[in-house]
């Protein structure tokens, strides 16, 4: 599936699912009622890196997790919204807020939770490893699974789709 550039070039916010996205999807449970998610440090840094070119990224999941809170903090995600069972509402307060229209928003997300958000903006996107049902429904399927790089392609591809990703590499490539 090619990746839509001219949807593309309208995003002025990315919107992100965590479990399943932003993670493998698995929880893990330890004593104490210690939960733990993991994190890909490449997404971390495609999505740092889209903020710089200018585009916002915000989180709307369905579960609450103090680790959430802190990977976010640690990445100036303004806004996270946890806790988000009807994700739509989120969205359109964070859209009113924002003052963008449907079109000049993306969203990845990987689940059923997802898919009202996933069919109403500008360019939907998902992972390899998403149910059948969301790839049928999405723009854009990322070559990566869950957790492992796949917000990170997302994250370069819209670069890419504006014009912003040499720019922001520049700083990389200098010796």
């Amino acid at each position: 599936m090619n990746f839509p550039i001219e949807k593309a070039k309208k995003i002025r916010l990315l919107i992100l699912d965590v479990d399943g996205v932003l993670t493998s999807g698995r929880l893990y449970y330890g004593p104490n009622s210690l939960r733990m998610l993991d994190f890909h440090i490449q997404d971390g840094l495609g999505m740092k890196l889209l903020q710089k070119s200018g585009v916002e990224i915000a989180i709307i999941t369905s579960r609450t997790s103090d680790a959430v809170t802190e990977r976010m903090a640690e990445l100036n995600i303004k806004y996270v919204f946890q806790a988000q069972h009807e994700k739509i509402i989120a969205y359109e307060s964070l859209k009113n807020t924002l003052q963008l229209s449907d079109k000049e928003i993306a969203c990845m997300g990987d689940d059923l939770p997802d898919l009202p958000l996933l069919r109403r903006v500008g360019l939907s996107a998902t992972v390899a490893n998403a149910p059948n049902i969301i790839q049928q429904q999405v723009d854009w399927i990322s070559e990566k699974n869950s957790g492992d790089g796949a917000v990170r392609a997302l994250c370069e591809a819209l670069m890419q789709a504006q014009n912003t990703w040499d720019a922001m590499m520049k700083p990389f490539l200098q010796a």
